[in-house]
């Protein structure tokens, strides 16, 4: 399991004005969470949280919080509980931490990606359809993987791998429904051709629906004349 150090400071700046403040001096504002703790506010270097995130998939990562002002005490084990962004610049304005207990085992879903090409595919003209693109699995932090991996390329049409079927390091639980599919080779769909006329029968022309016309009933004609004299 990957462990990444990451310095951080004690956050004196609260409130919208303060924190828009503080992202303009390269920091970006961010949250501590703990079981039967409080929460406490710090602040990151934009620059280096953004390296972090582009260099890696910091979801399934342990980061090692380093706090400037806790200069007695060991770096904190977080997660990165939720990244925040700007729903019209797409900028990233927050980001919330999870503290974690080494020997204490959690959830936390990884991805699922494939190796290989299906012979479903190359040979028979099938297409892939990957469902299922992450797993929820339960183990010891240190013990998380960084995804898992599956080789696809026995995979023939209108075959299926299923959650069950998934491979997983010792220690590591998978939670999803063992039935579930997470690949599966489609056949190609079919294009119906358009119906030909039998021979010696006539292409029918569309029926022109005409306006209808008033049947005067028998004697009704009669009665209004008599009313018109």
């Amino acid at each position: 399991m990957e462990e990444i150090l990451l310095d951080a400071e004690l956050r004196q700046e609260l409130g919208k004005g303060k924190v828009k403040d503080l992202r303009g001096k390269g920091f970006m504002p961010a949250v501590v969470y703990g079981e039967g703790r409080e929460s406490m506010p710090i602040k990151i270097s934009t620059s280096v949280l953004l390296k972090l995130i582009h260099r890696c998939r910091v979801e399934g990562v342990i980061i090692n919080l380093k706090i400037k002002e806790e200069l007695g005490q060991k770096s904190r084990a977080c997660l990165i509980k939720e990244i925040q962004y700007d729903p019209v610049h797409g900028d990233m304005v927050h980001v919330d931490f999870n503290e974690i207990s080494l020997s204490k085992k959690i959830k936390i879903a990884v991805p699922v990606t494939v190796k290989g090409e299906a012979v479903g595919v190359k040979q028979e003209g099938g297409s892939l359809e990957h469902i299922l693109w992450e797993v929820e699995v339960e183990c010891l932090p240190m013990d998380i993987p960084k995804g898992v991996e599956i080789d696809i390329s026995h995979l023939k049409l209108d075959e299926s791998i299923h959650v069950k079927d998934l491979v997983l390091p010792s220690g590591v639980r998978i939670l999803n429904d063992p039935g579930a599919v997470v690949l599966t080779v489609a056949a190609p769909m079919k294009e119906e051709a358009p119906a030909e006329a039998l021979e010696g029968e006539e292409k029918k022309e569309p029926e022109v629906i005409k306006e209808k016309k008033e049947v005067p009933v028998e004697g009704e004609a009669e009665g209004k004349e008599k009313e018109k004299k």
